[in-house]
This record gives C-alpha cells, sequence and structure tokens, in this order.
C-alpha cells in the first residue's frame, strides 16, 4: 500500500497559498508538470480529489485537500522541531526557546537567563517577553511562548509547572519604621492601621487582600502602583510599606539607594512559588527542558549566595 511521503506534503501544505500551479511550482522549485503528477499521485493515495485544476492553470483545493493541507502544516512543523532538536552533537541544541516571565519578577530571572543559558547551549535562538499573567498566558495557549515563568498564584487549571523555588509573601519598611525595630516576625494585624503601597498587578492584588481576608481585615492602601521599583522607593521614602514575594537576589536596597527593611510575615502567609508553566496539551521540546533546569540550578545558587554566612 502507498504512504504519502514528506514531500508530499509539503507540496499539499504549500498549494492553499497559490492561485496557480505555476506559482506554488515556482516556490517547491520544480516544474508545472512534475508538479501535477505528483498531486495526481497524491490523490490517488488519498482516494479522491484533493485540489481542482483548469485549463488556465488555476488550482483550487477541495474540502478534503484543505483538511490535507492543514494537517499537513502540523506535520511538517513537528519535523521542523525535531531537525532543530537532533540530531545532538556533542550534547548540543539548536533552535528557537521564547520564554516569558512575569514583570515584576523578571529583573531577578531574565538577566540571569539571558547571561547564562546561551554560554551553556550557544547554538540556541533565545528571546524573552515580560508581561502579566493575563499577557503570558494567552501567548502560551497560541503557541507564542514555549514557557513562563510566573508566581504560583491563582494559575489556570489547563497549564502544567514546575516549581522554580520557593518564595512567601515578605513585609518591606523603612528602617525606621517602629515594625522595623521587632525581632519577631510581623502579623497582618501590626499592619493593618499602616498605610500599604499596593503592588497592583493581577494576581498579586488579589492574592494580598485574600491575606487580609483570611483573618477578616481589610488594609490601608494609601496608593497602587503597577511597578514593584516604585514600592521600593516609597517605602524607601517612609511613605508606607509594602508586601512582596522574596526574592534570592533582592538587595534591600531601593531604587534610590535608600536603605529598606525586609520582615517575615507570619500566617496567614501561604506558601508559594516561582513555577515555569505551559499548556496542558503542548510537549516541551528538549530546548525547552533545558531552559527549565538551567532556571532552577541558576536561581538555587542564587539563594545559596544570598544566605548570610555563619
Amino acid at each position: 500500500m502507498a504512504k504519502f511521503s514528506l514531500r508530499h506534503l509539503e507540496i499539499m501544505a504549500a498549494l492553499p497559498e497559490h492561485a496557480t500551479l505555476g506559482s506554488a511550482a515556482s516556490e517547491l522549485k520544480i516544474s508545472e508538470s512534475a508538479l501535477s503528477q505528483s498531486i495526481t499521485a497524491i490523490e490517488k493515495i488519498a482516494g479522491e480529489p484533493l485540489c481542482l485544476r483548469r485549463k488556465a492553470h488555476g488550482v483550487s483545493m477541495t474540502a478534503s485537500g484543505e483538511y490535507f493541507a492543514s494537517m499537513a502544516r502540523k506535520i511538517i512543523a513537528q519535523v521542523d522541531e525535531l531537525q532543530a532538536t537532533f540530531p545532538h552533537q556533542e550534547g548540543k541544541l539548536r533552535g528557537p526557546v521564547r520564554f516569558g516571565c512575569f514583570a515584576s519578577l523578571s529583573p531577578h530571572v531574565v538577566p540571569a537567563l539571558l547571561e547564562g543559558f546561551p554560554r551553556v547551549h550557544p547554538d540556541l535562538d533565545v528571546s524573552v517577553r515580560v508581561g502579566t499573567h493575563d499577557e503570558l498566558i494567552p501567548a502560551l495557549n497560541s503557541g507564542d511562548l514555549d514557557v513562563a515563568f510566573v508566581y504560583d498564584l491563582l494559575l489556570p487549571q489547563e497549564m502544567n509547572k514546575q516549581v522554580i523555588y520557593e518564595t512567601e509573601m515578605q513585609v518591606v519598611l523603612h528602617p525606621e519604621h517602629p515594625l522595623a525595630q521587632l525581632e519577631r516576625p510581623l502579623e497582618l494585624i501590626d499592619l493593618v492601621t499602616e498605610p500599604l503601597i499596593m503592588y497592583e498587578s493581577v494576581p498579586s492584588t488579589e492574592y494580598t487582600m485574600q491575606l487580609f481576608a483570611a483573618r477578616g481585615l481589610v488594609p490601608k492602601i494609601t496608593a497602587s502602583v503597577p511597578q514593584m521599583i516604585l514600592v521600593n522607593a516609597m517605602v524607601g521614602r517612609g511613605l508606607g510599606y509594602g508586601l512582596l514575594m522574596s526574592r534570592p537576589n533582592n538587595a534591600e536596597l531601593s531604587l534610590e539607594g535608600r536603605k529598606l527593611a525586609i520582615r517575615r510575615l507570619n500566617p496567614p502567609n501561604y506558601p508559594s512559588a516561582v513555577v515555569a508553566i505551559w499548556p496542558r496539551k503542548a510537549q516541551l521540546s528538549a530546548r525547552v527542558l533545558a531552559l527549565i533546569d538551567y532556571a532552577i540550578t541558576a536561581m538555587n545558587e542564587s539563594w545559596q549566595r544570598a544566605q548570610p554566612e555563619n
């Protein structure tokens, strides 16, 4: 029984983009007569017409032909993925890696990945997009991104995830604030009457509100700002306190070089994590798996460097 060849798939994938056989033949780098013969051979295997060829050399697809072409494009894309990944030569990976990163997390993750990962895999083409959950998750579902690094907060159930590092909410204070002088971890009740500089972003804002609501409290929000560095800058000037996730390489300084005091927050401070996410329906390539593994190693090394020496 005759079978479709990869060349057959390439021909059928290209046909819908052309109004004439001559145009398609030019793209496929074959003669019109050879193209016509190939289409006849493909239709013989398929057992039905896949396109209509007219005397003036016009060509149009049948419904079955459109379906065939759609399937052919998907298969060719998978073949291209294999060719971009294999064969490995001395462990080398090749091809594109497109990752996203949650905006407030990006200063602590993106520089480390863009500096170190290409050194390990120099034949990869690495690109990054920074945004919110509302921007990154649709890009994952559409295939514009391979993977995204985000906080494990309020994620859609259709996403797979891999923990990069554990984290939790911390309190950021001006060093001279009375609460910064306490040696014990802080409680939400300590903060409820203090002015909060809210980091305004999905899902961070909702998570912060849930922390207070779990204790029947409502924070005193004095300002809502869309940038973490602005939260720190305002706290550094004594305008309020902030609630931000712990990070492995977080300097206790504002953008203006003013000192900050970071204190632990007692429960209900639900543990969270930074995770790599991707759609359940997606099959991760070796390139993306390598990026995730590198992120875990790089971030854990950052945590270890940040620990005070005994």
